[in-house]
Parts: C-alpha cells; sequence; structure tokens
C-alpha cells in the first residue's frame, strides 16, 4: 500500500526491524559473491539486517520450534545462495523468506484468546439481542456506546511544521492542559519523531489496562487515496511510555494497532469495558453486516474474539430525486418508478456482492458485437461498495442495473443511502443514477474467533 510516497506494510510487518547498522551483516566478513554482492547493494543489506532482526526475535519466542526454525533457515540460505549475484532474484528470495518469518513471530507472540474473552462474547451477543427488541436498526451502536470507557482522558495534537507546506508535525513543547507533571516527564522521554514525521498527530492519555496510570494512544492522519489513519499504542511504564511493538526505523506506523480508511470503507473504533477487560473494538460494515473485532489494546493481535451482526432492507426507490448538482430536483414518471422498484426485488441479504453471472442478465441479440457486456455491469469503483448486479426492464428494453451503496454507512435520519445505476448494453447511452434509500433492522447475531482483517490492501 502506498501513502504519499512512502511505502507502508501490513500491521506486525515492521515489528522487529531496527536501525540498519543495529543487525546487518558483517560485511568485512563477506567470503562469497552472494555476501558481497549484498554488501554492496544498499537495498539487500538493509532486508538482510531486517530478516536477521526479525529471525533473532522468533528465536527468542517460540524456544520449542528452534531446531525447525534453524533447519529452514539453513535451506533458505542454500536457495539464498543459488541467486549468485542476481540483485532482483536475491531480493525475491529475502522478501518472501521475511514474510513467512514476520508471519510466525506474529502467531508465536499474538495474544490468544481466553475463556473471559469468549464469556465476553457471550455477553455482547446477549446485549446487542435485547438492545435490538427496542432499537432494531441500531442495536450494536447503543451497546457499544454503554461500554464505553468511563476513566478520565486527556487528548492534545502534534504542533504544525514552520513550513507550511510540509506534513511533518512535531511533539508539543509545552505541557498541554490536563497532563500531569508526572505523564509530562513521561511523555518527554518517549520519541514519537516516527509517527509525528508522518502526519496530523493526536494524542490521548487514557487507562488502557486497569492500572490505575494512563496509557497513551497515537494517532496519525497520513492521508493517501483511502484517506488512512493509524492508531498506536504506548503503555505507560516508570518513566517513560513503551510501545505496544518496538518501532521501525521511521515507519513506526507499520506496527499500528489498527487502522482506517475513510475512503472505499466504513469503520469505527469504540473504546469499551466489559467484564473488567478493555478492548478497542473495531467495526466494519458493509452492506448487510458489521464485523466487530475485539483487539486487545496493548498487545499483539492475531485471532481475536468477533462480533458480527447481520441486517435485512427494506429498500425504495424514491419518487424524487435529485439531480448531478444535488440542489434541484425531479420526479420519476410512473413507468421508470415502477421499473426500478421491481428490479429491487432481486436484491436480498444473500447477494452481498455484484459478481459474474453464470448467464446473461439481459438477453444477447444477433447483432451483439460483445456479448461478454451482457453477463456483468463491469468495473466497479473502489471507493463505493457493489452489491449485486440485476436487470432492469423499461418498457420492452432490458437495462443492467447495478445497486452501490457506500458499505453500510447508515443514519438516522436517511437510514442506508444507496445508488442504482443503470446502463443499456450495445448501447453508447450515458450511465443512468437513481437514489435508493433504506431501513435496516437486525436480523441476526454471531460470535466467533477469528483473525483480524482491517483493510483488504493491508
Amino acid at each position: 500500500m502506498y501513502i504519499k510516497g512512502r511505502y507502508i506494510v501490513s500491521a506486525c510487518a515492521l515489528l522487529f526491524i531496527q536501525h540498519v547498522a543495529a543487525a546487518g551483516m558483517d560485511c568485512t566478513k563477506a567470503s562469497n559473491v552472494v555476501e558481497k554482492t549484498i554488501c554492496a547493494n544498499t537495498g539487500l543489506y538493509e532486508l538482510d539486517t531486517q530478516m536477521g532482526e526479525v529471525y533473532r526475535q522468533l528465536m527468542k519466542a517460540s524456544v520449542e520450534t528452534r531446531p525447525q526454525l534453524k533447519g529452514t533457515q539453513r535451506l533458505w540460505l542454500k536457495t539464498r545462495n543459488e541467486c549468485a549475484e542476481d540483485i532482483s532474484c536475491l531480493d525475491q528470495r529475502y522478501r518472501e523468506r521475511l514474510k513467512s518469518l514476520q508471519a510466525q513471530w506474529t502467531e508465536a507472540v499474538a495474544h490468544q484468546p481466553t475463556g473471559v474473552d469468549k464469556e465476553v462474547l457471550d455477553d455482547l451477543q446477549k446485549r446487542i439481542q435485547i438492545a435490538s427488541q427496542n432499537d432494531p436498526e441500531f442495536a450494536l451502536e447503543r451497546t457499544l456506546a454503554s461500554l464505553s470507557i468511563k476513566s478520565p482522558e486527556t487528548l492534545f495534537s502534534a504542533e504544525p511544521d514552520a513550513d507550511q507546506f510540509s506534513d511533518k508535525t512535531h511533539f508539543p513543547k509545552a505541557i498541554p492542559k490536563g497532563v500531569s507533571r508526572s505523564e509530562w516527564e513521561a511523555l518527554s522521554a518517549t520519541d514519537f519523531d516516527a509517527d509525528t514525521a508522518l502526519g496530523r498527530t493526536s494524542f490521548t492519555l487514557l487507562d488502557l489496562d486497569g492500572d490505575g496510570q494512563r496509557d497513551l494512544i497515537v494517532e496519525t492522519y497520513t492521508g493517501g487515496t483511502g484517506l488512512y489513519t493509524f492508531v498506536e499504542t504506548f503503555r505507560r511504564d516508570g518513566d517513560k511510555f513503551a510501545r505496544r511493538t518496538p518501532s521501525s526505523d521511521g515507519e513506526s506506523i507499520g506496527g499500528s494497532l489498527y487502522s482506517t480508511n475513510d475512503r472505499g470503507a466504513n469503520q469505527s473504533v469504540n473504546w469499551i469495558s466489559i467484564r473488567g477487560k478493555l478492548y478497542a473494538a473495531y467495526r466494519a460494515g458493509s452492506y448487510g453486516v458489521d464485523r466487530v473485532y475485539l483487539l486487545s489494546p496493548l498487545q499483539i493481535n492475531h485471532d481475536v474474539p468477533i462480533i458480527e451482526v447481520r441486517y435485512d432492507y427494506q429498500l425504495r426507490v424514491p419518487l424524487t430525486q435529485h439531480k448531478e448538482d444535488n440542489q434541484k430536483t425531479f420526479k420519476l414518471g410512473p413507468t421508470v418508478h415502477r421499473s426500478l422498484t421491481q428490479a429491487l426485488a432481486h436484491v436480498t441479504e444473500n447477494q452481498s456482492e455484484a459478481s459474474e453471472q453464470g448467464t446473461p442478465i439481459c438477453p444477447i441479440p444477433p447483432t451483439a458485437t460483445d456479448p461478454e457486456e451482457y453477463y456483468s455491469y463491469g468495473a466497479g469503483y473502489y471507493a463505493i461498495e457493489s452489491v449485486a448486479d440485476f436487470p432492469v426492464i423499461i418498457g420492452k428494453e432490458c437495462h443492467l442495473g447495478r445497486l452501490n451503496n457506500w458499505f453500510g454507512a447508515y443514519s438516522a435520519k436517511d437510514g442506508l443511502y444507496a445508488q442504482m445505476t443503470l446502463r443499456k448494453p450495445g448501447s453508447e447511452e450515458s450511465e443512468r443514477s437513481y437514489e435508493v434509500k433504506g431501513r435496516r433492522h437486525l436480523a441476526g447475531v454471531s460470535t466467533s474467533i477469528g483473525k483480524f482483517e482491517e483493510n483488504d490492501d493491508n
């Protein structure tokens, strides 16, 4: 994933990568063509450093598997050496091995859900079901809000750079309001340069482990096509704050607790307390479903408790539609309105996304020059979610229809805001769009333990 010219790897991918000089190959002892090639190439040398650090940390974290790990590393070195002076080959070998070791390390050190976590899931499921009896639209939101952490918090922001065109910010030079002297001394002893260098940064002091001392949440907005924000946590550790994961060389967000995507996703986080445990309840929405991942805020998360809330919708096409400028309106004719309404009957909770059809959506005429375009509406757009493709019959003509929405985004005033787009296959007529509204009600709640998945491209 690229953000503002930087390459950011997935969460946990940079957890133990330190400064290049800290653990790199000793090039004064390079004894073969492969080692000499690595030492002569900055990129390969950095990859060797990164892999060596993750390998050492994995050896510490997984004592039982050390013999097997040593064996696989020796085998990998043989395959690496087959590349000889081929830089591209070496680069690929290192990246593949680094990815494998990082995955093994994550498995070895990640927090494993306990019996309490499973009790929390059962408790949440019951609370949501009870809340749905009075509010079937917002049972999840009301439940999470009722569990919000009650301990006091203090929020302050990093200061902008003197260069008005710079994205870099700086940790405050003066003690912010609401920060105690002890907290300020601990904050001053902690290095936040890697976070603030990437964009607008805010800091929240909040007790995340119930020990009576406030910990730290660091939120960094990096922008990019997805308007990304990365969040990492720091535990209060005596006279300083200790990052949940060790930072990397200038790219600390690689080990973030979570990230949110404000264009091309529908995500939010509630900090909740239940059964004596604190969680970052990370909600990822899409059409017909909200998934909430319960993240332990100061630990590595891999397999986590998950609540899934499913919805059914009552969809309708408003008679009064807005024009493209969103200022003027127009009314649909009865024939078109009836056709659009009938087409919505094709959309059910089982059609969660548009896909290739086994049969054409619209009949293929003998004169068709491109029969394939009758099977699917076509490519979608990353910022909106394609729900389903279906036929729309207006008069005697068949049009390809698609229902889009903004990943289940929902409000009390407007409900689900969606859009039906139409195009006529085999024609150069421009696409037409119509507003679709929907009200939802809770259809089911289920629980599971599974892998934490945030942004699909992470």
